[in-house]
């Protein structure tokens, strides 16, 4: 009988720090894809902006990048910059999750400890099974609360929204729930929060222009967002500063131009009212050369009509799955 194979991972783009695991490759960018390497065949893979975080299927998370270290009895893990979490085996009905300094090569005591018993009281049939549990940091295993990078570190999420898959933004949260509604929180001066203006929103919001819509998946980047129709559409809101929501984009010459005659900027750079005029054209659908916010949800068409499954983003950029051919 021939032997099972597993799925290989890759890694290419910025590498200054080492981030490929087992690349071989000590150059500032990797252009091509690499595999990449571990004690064990890979499961899972977390990627911060200076370093990697590796899940074997032997349970064993490796480090790479600016910090370094490993770990045992591990079943998921979620890298940022400030903070590295670990869901950690403990027995046979219990999971700890730990908190960890990334440059601490996992040695010493976590910043925060908290434990996970399986099958606690109050646990009941609409909890997701054992096997939808892993892979699913930040949102916790219980899908009751989730972990963020900064304090309280841990926070808690109402029952009645049935959480299947929670993703983090650099200052918004996405939430999508069993019935396929996507609420949204955090920030809002981008329009990532979909709701059509650009303040703030405390608590979870449900975004009104896909009602009636069901979503499978959803995705956040630095300051954009994007989901996932049941039948394969895609819908994207947010910031567009470097055509990460496939809407027309201002110019490198035009940039150049704006910001030579810029005078007083807000803190993240752009002028405060050229965004809100920008704002103002996508709302009344007026034609324009360019949007930079797009603060509701916008359905985009891929190529040749195509339909997607999944979709990803980075800080800056979006990227989409679709179905293979048969």
């Amino acid at each position: 009988m021939a032997e099972k194979r597993h799925g290989a991972w890759f890694g290419f783009g910025f590498c200054g720090f080492g981030q490929a695991l087992g690349s071989g490759n000590s150059h500032h960018s990797v252009h091509t894809p690499e595999p990449l390497h571990a004690s064990d065949d890979i499961c899972q893979v977390s990627a911060g902006w200076s370093y990697t975080a590796l899940v074997t299927r032997g349970g064993r998370v490796e480090l790479s990048g600016s910090v370094s270290g490993a770990a045992d009895g591990c079943r998921d893990v979620w890298a940022s910059e400030e903070l590295l979490v670990l869901l950690r085996n403990k027995g046979s009905s219990s999971t700890e999750l730990q908190a960890w300094v990334p440059g601490s090569a996992l040695q010493g005591e976590p910043v925060w400890v908290r434990n996970l018993v399986s099958g606690a009281k109050g646990q009941g049939e609409d909890e997701p099974s054992r096997e939808s549990r892993m892979g699913t940091l930040p949102l916790l295993p219980c899908a009751r609360a989730y972990v963020t990078p900064e304090p309280p570190f841990c926070q808690p999420l109402a029952p009645e929204l049935r959480v299947r898959q929670l993703e983090l933004g650099a200052e918004h949260v996405l939430l999508l729930c069993a019935t396929g509604q996507v609420f949204s929180w955090g920030a809002g001066r981008h329009g990532q929060l979909g709701h059509g203006t650009l303040e703030a929103e405390l608590e979870p919001r449900l975004l009104e222009a896909l009602q009636g819509l069901r979503m499978a998946k959803v995705a956040a980047g630095g300051w954009h967002s994007v989901c996932v129709s049941e039948t394969g559409d895609i819908y994207i809101w947010g910031w567009n500063e470097s055509g990460q929501l496939a809407l027309p984009t201002r110019s490198g010459t035009e940039k150049k131009a704006e910001r030579e005659e810029a005078t007083e900027l807000n803190e993240d750079g752009l002028k405060e009212e050229l965004a809100v005029a920008e704002v103002a054209v996508a709302d009344v659908g007026a034609p324009a050369h360019f949007i930079a916010i797009q603060p509701f949800p916008a359905l985009l068409d891929l190529p040749l009509g195509s339909d997607a499954v999944m979709a990803s983003c980075g800080s800056r950029h979006t990227a989409v799955v679709t179905p293979c051919c048969l």
